[in-house]
């Protein structure tokens, strides 16, 4: 199919008057969450999987993607307004967008990170569009060794290239991929690591997993935290919230740079919008004629890392699309999502269900048309929401959380799960080992125990089988390009330390 057949598809898809309901929902949900500090896309996305039981898979995805992008525009408002970021991709937002609130700016900044957060979105849609059937198609080429291949590059890079420890990051990989051997094997139909829990012959449940790890971890790190001083905006005008022509020129540049940032960033697995809009400020300030404005209410400040976060979200869906590898921790739940609807990720999608694939697509531009509109003539309801008490907010996410679980399974066992895995979430972030690799290992460590298996099988038990294939070489030489970059810096220091001795 080609990609005008693709768009007529898509859009009769995404046009629905159902499709357009649970775009307008998933949107709306995603700025409310993205607007609140502390709750963020990931929570809400797993607090919503199990009330996509029961709708049609394609409005489903709309809906859980809705919520996954509206969470990017939503979460600058906070950032602007109370120096709190709404989601961790909107924390770099911070050190421009308030200090332009406190200059009394702030109906200025909320539109300049809207509108750009448009046009990044607009940026790497355009490149799903043309890339990721491309993608597909040569993928349709692989053989079992390859996927192994593209998996174990996916989970490499996800640790190796995530924020803080890479060493960490690797060991939750790891875990992940135990807690995805929990249950009953495939192939033998022996049950493995139950520990006489019948409960677990299915193994762990992704929404429970998804919703401990990341949502009930959130509510109890956020016990106890001071509410955030609400910059007061007054009221606010359209008139004051236009950029004056040479404030046009200031962000044009610096908006099609990080848009370009995010995109290439995102279609990377594994890496994700927070680690795009750290590249975009940091490149965006090592060029700018005057860098010593960053931090002090510079709009390039906020114009890049809104364009970069945006454009990675979307391009997030290059990979997960075309390949089944999730390019974030969000898209990787959407992609639970999907095998949940029974639905397998990767480059039969395009074939198999052209008009899940172009209908989710098209709503993406319907989303962020949508967003505009919630974005900027709404933003005062937005605002006031700012104003909920997180005391009430909280248990009543929590009473979500544990019925949306035991909804999924009927099963009171899933709510222990999930109250067990927010324990241990948060105990993880206490001490700096990251959540996301878990979940990324989880979900993929299946599909990559499969492919080994399939891999083995055909060639008798041959390791190097895994060398021979060229493209399955090529990924497996990524994988250990990524890992030695883990330990090259480690080892440098230390030979660099001992050289001086040696000299002595």
């Amino acid at each position: 199919m080609d990609i005008l057949h693709g768009i007529e598809l898509g859009l009769h898809t995404a046009l629905t008057w159902h499709a357009l309901l649970y775009c307008l929902i998933g949107v709306s949900v995603g700025t409310f969450v993205g607007v609140l500090p502390g709750i963020g896309a990931l929570a809400a996305i797993s607090l919503a999987l199990p009330l996509t039981y029961y709708l049609d898979p394609t409005d489903a995805l709309i809906m859980l993607a809705g919520i996954f992008y509206g969470a990017q525009y939503g979460g600058s408002t906070a950032s602007i307004l109370l120096n709190l970021p709404g989601t961790a991709t909107a924390a770099i937002t911070c050190l421009d967008g308030y200090p332009l609130a406190q200059q009394g700016k702030a109906p200025l900044a909320i539109f300049v990170t809207a509108i750009n957060s448009f046009i990044g979105s607009t940026f790497a849609i355009l490149l799903v569009m043309g890339f990721a059937p491309l993608i597909a198609e040569f993928a349709l080429r692989f053989g079992a060794e390859d996927y192994f291949a593209v998996i174990l590059l996916g989970l490499v890079a996800a640790s190796t290239m995530t924020l803080g420890s890479p060493f960490k990051a690797l060991a939750m990989v790891v875990f992940g991929l135990a807690l995805g051997m929990v249950g009953t094997d495939v192939n033998t139909g022996q049950f493995r690591f139950t520990f006489g829990l019948f409960e677990l012959a299915d193994g762990f449940s992704i929404v429970a997993l998804a919703m401990g790890l990341f949502g009930v971890a959130e509510i109890i790190a956020n016990i106890g935290q001071p509410a955030g001083v609400l910059q007061t905006v007054g009221k606010i005008r359209f008139r004051d919230m236009l950029p004056s022509r040479k404030e046009w020129k200031t962000i044009t540049w610096p908006t099609l740079r990080g848009s370009a940032i995010g995109s290439f960033v995102g279609a990377l697995p594994g890496t994700g919008p927070g680690i795009a809009s750290l590249m975009a400020y940091a490149v965006e300030k090592r060029i700018s004629k005057h860098p010593e404005t960053f931090g002090k209410g510079a709009l390039e400040g906020i114009s890049a890392p809104e364009a970069a976060n945006n454009a990675s979200v979307q391009a997030a869906f290059i990979p997960t699309l075309s390949l089944g590898i999730p390019g974030d921790a969000v898209v990787a739940v959407l992609m639970g999502a999907m095998i949940l609807h029974g639905i397998t990720p990767g480059p039969n999608l395009i074939n198999e269900q052209p008009q899940m694939f172009w209908g989710l697509i098209m709503s993406f531009w319907v989303g962020n048309l949508l967003l505009l509109v919630l974005n900027i003539p709404l933003i005062g309801m937005w605002v006031r929401l700012l104003s909920v008490p997180y005391r009430l907010l909280y248990p009543c996410v929590l009473i979500f959380i544990c019925l949306g679980v035991y909804s999924a399974n009927n099963n009171v066992f899933d709510i222990f799960v999930v109250l067990g895995f927010g324990i241990l979430g948060y105990l993880m972030r206490r001490t700096g080992f990251p959540a996301t690799p878990v979940l990324l290992g989880f979900i993929l460590g299946p599909l990559l125990e499969e492919n080994f298996r399939r891999a083995m099988l055909l060639s008798r038990g041959d390791l190097t089988v895994f060398f021979t294939s060229p493209i399955s070489a090529v990924f497996m030489a990524l994988s250990l390009l990524f890992i030695a970059s883990v330990f090259m810096p480690g080892l440098r220091a230390r030979l660099t330390r001992r050289a001086p001795k040696a000299s002595e």
